[in-house]
């Protein structure tokens, strides 16, 4: 898919798997809760009644990605307002509307659907398969002893902040603040806000570090809880969009050598690359389109690249222009090839062609880790 894609759905997926379900409006008018410690906070979240379902109207802010950057605008890239449904079954609906164009967004709780009608695409993946009773039960919620124990074991990488009481879009909500102690790389922390009484999730913000204002955030102006009609997740797009699956599949269980000698070209990976050393190599992607994905460093802050054979009609990467979208990205030189660099607040993408072979290297690093990563490629 064209890197514009890729961005915009890199983008959006932070959000919502940040945000969980609903997201809302952190301040503003409404109840405040009483001060609560974090684990108790958690507890009572878990052991709420369940909620049949809610509806909201959202807004989507991104800042992820610097606008002299990239030219050209899109509700994924650029931000919109929309609505945003959640129902049994873990099903979801986000619609988000901007001048440039819709974009919809659908889940049954088993895979997502994403549907942007300026590009007349849908791009589809199943969702990770979640763990439960061996006898059927229903999972029991975690005592507060369980609670406390995995809070304790996530402080000694992450830096927690208390759950702070305050009102979200008119409703109680407890928001905590975590942020990585080390290996977080531009990651400078994230904040979730959820129902006091309800337990559901309100508002989900991600910052870049040293900056005070979120690159990334999920908003609701108006929330309702009650039952939605199955009908508002039936998505229904024309017969004739073009689509995209993006599951992640794994061809095979073996890392190392014994990964890249199964593609059909020879895959570069060195030990050690932009002076992490190298921790996993394994195949990815569809049969037809194996894939090769090579992982350096530890933590957030570590490297990936990807590499694939070369698509012989995909327009070359060192083209500056994406010209079905206007899409206009900086070039960089990697080893006399010309190839794109995109640099976002979070992170930095490089891609480039050689020898047949599409490179593909991103990681939470500024440009010059990730240019010197491609070039030692």
């Amino acid at each position: 898919m064209p890197l514009r894609r890729l961005l915009a759905l890199i983008a959006v997926a932070i959000g919502i798997v940040g945000g969980g379900t609903a997201i809302a409006v952190a301040g503003g008018d409404g109840p405040v809760p009483p001060p609560k410690q974090l684990a108790v906070a958690i507890h009572d979240a878990a052991t709420a009644p369940a909620v049949e379902g809610l509806t909201a109207r959202i807004r989507f802010t991104n800042h992820l990605i610097d606008a002299s950057s990239v030219q050209g605008s899109d509700p994924l890239l650029s931000g919109a307002t929309g609505r945003l449904w959640i129902g049994s079954a873990h099903r979801l609906r986000l619609e988000l509307q901007s001048d440039s164009g819709d974009v919809q967004v659908v889940s049954n709780g088993t895979s997502v659907t994403v549907y942007d009608a300026t590009m007349n695409a849908v791009y589809r993946a199943d969702l990770p398969k979640t763990t439960s009773s061996t006898d059927g039960a229903k999972d029991a919620p975690p005592s507060l002893a369980a609670i406390e124990s995995d809070l304790s074991g996530l402080a000694e990488h992450w830096n927690l902040s208390g759950a702070r009481p305050g009102s979200v879009a008119g409703q109680p909500a407890y928001t905590v603040r975590i942020s990585p102690k080390q290996d977080g790389g531009l990651l400078g922390a994230a904040e979730l806000a959820a129902d006091a009484n309800t337990g559901v999730p309100l508002r989900a913000a991600v910052y870049a570090k040293g900056d005070s204002s979120p690159v990334l955030e999920l908003e609701v102006s108006d929330i309702s809880y009650g039952k939605v009609d199955g009908s508002v997740f039936e998505l229904t797009p024309p017969a004739d969009v073009k689509l995209t699956d993006l599951t992640p599949q794994q061809r095979s269980g073996a890392g190392g050598d014994a990964a890249a000698k199964s593609l059909p070209f020879t895959v570069s990976a060195p030990a050690t690359l932009g002076g992490m050393a190298r921790s996993d190599v394994r195949t990815v992607g569809p049969a037809d389109h194996p894939a090769a994905l090579v992982t350096y460093g530890t933590g957030l802050g570590g490297i990936a690249v990807l590499e694939q054979a070369a698509d012989p009609q995909a327009q070359p990467p060192a083209q500056p222009h994406d010209g079905q979208a206007g899409l206009s990205l900086p070039t960089v030189s990697i080893g006399g090839v010309q190839g794109q660099e995109l640099e976002t607040a979070l992170g930095t993408v490089v891609r480039f062609t050689r020898a047949g072979v599409t490179y593909t290297v991103a990681g939470s690093v500024p440009a010059a880790v990730a240019e010197a990563a491609a070039r030692g490629l």
